[in-house]
């Protein structure tokens, strides 16, 4: 039988059936895909073959269908590990807010080059607009014109308010979509007011950390009901950038990738040599000093948890 893998929760994966029934499935064996080390085998967004066991009930996975795509992460305390977060995505969102917890331009960059890296295209959506005050509304214009001015397109919404809730809403039609972003940024708030009478389970931010507590434990897609699909991911505290040689990083940040060809010389590292037209941007403002240091900070293996 074939499949769409709609929930993982570590061991068991469920499956949506062409048939339209959902089946909780194992993997089979010692299953592992060739020249990826990750946790997890099999990701939502997944097309599989299965087998359903003799009571009919539960099946198991014996084949993976090839990727269009795939986001994944490293983690930083297990670094040899690698996750795959979501497979055979048409867009992601990265939901960001500027307080309570502060998403920093160094994590929106390292977000944004696994985009790049998979050909995910990825839109950033600034949640929590009811906290704003006018100091706030300043930041946020700045943060929106660095992104905006490279070709991320850019939303405000307020989960809380329902403000801007169409807009979102007509982004997602008839697409499989990503939802990502840190812990308390709002993601289950923003599903629930996208999907009135879902109850998908939100949580506070925690006061003492400033840090969201995680109220989504595993990838779950849902369908939405006027087209498309919804994938719901954990909060994420660190992105470790997986996979992604230093010789191509500057490929993936999109405003650099244009000069690559304009410097003197070829291998350019764009870090301290004569002639470098990456260097020139920055230091005419043509490239934000802040996209900048999250490349340094990239190359250089800076794992961050900004």
């Amino acid at each position: 039988m074939h499949g769409l893998v709609i929930k993982s929760t570590g061991s068991w994966y469920q499956v949506l059936a062409d048939n339209g029934q959902v089946y909780d499935c194992r993997i089979k064996g010692k299953f592992r895909i060739k020249g990826i080390q990750t946790t997890n085998p099999v990701a939502v967004g997944d097309n599989v073959d299965f087998e359903l066991e003799p009571n009919a009930q539960t099946g198991v996975i014996d084949h993976l269908h090839e990727r269009k795509n795939y986001i994944i992460r490293k983690s930083i305390n297990l670094s040899k590990q690698a996750q795959i977060i979501a497979a055979n995505l048409d867009q992601a969102f990265l939901i960001v807010t500027l307080a309570s917890p502060r998403t920093s331009l160094g994590f929106i960059d390292r977000f944004l080059v696994t985009a790049e890296a998979y050909d995910i295209p990825t839109c950033i959506i600034f949640n929590k607009l009811d906290l704003f005050n006018e100091y706030g509304l300043e930041i946020l214009a700045e943060y929106k014109a660095i992104y905006e001015k490279i070709g991320y397109p850019c939303y405000e919404v307020s989960a809380l308010k329902g403000t801007n809730i169409e807009q979102i809403k007509a982004l997602l039609k008839d697409k499989t979509t990503l939802f990502s972003g840190h812990s308390g940024v709002g993601k289950s708030s923003l599903i629930n007011a996208i999907l009135p009478g879902f109850s998908i389970k939100t949580g506070e931010v925690s006061e003492w950390s400033d840090k969201g507590q995680h109220t989504t434990t595993f990838a779950e897609m849902y369908q939405l009901p006027f087209g498309g699909q919804l994938i719901d991911t954990p909060g994420i505290r660190e992105l470790g950038i997986v996979d992604i040689e230093k010789e191509e990083l500057s490929h993936f940040f999109v405003e650099m990738r244009e000069r690559l060809n304009q410097c003197k010389f070829n291998n350019c590292r764009h870090i301290n040599e004569p002639g470098c037209a990456v260097i020139k941007a920055v230091e005419n403002g043509e490239i934000e000093l802040s996209r900048y240091e999250s490349y340094l900070s990239i190359y250089n293996g800076n794992e961050t948890r900004g």
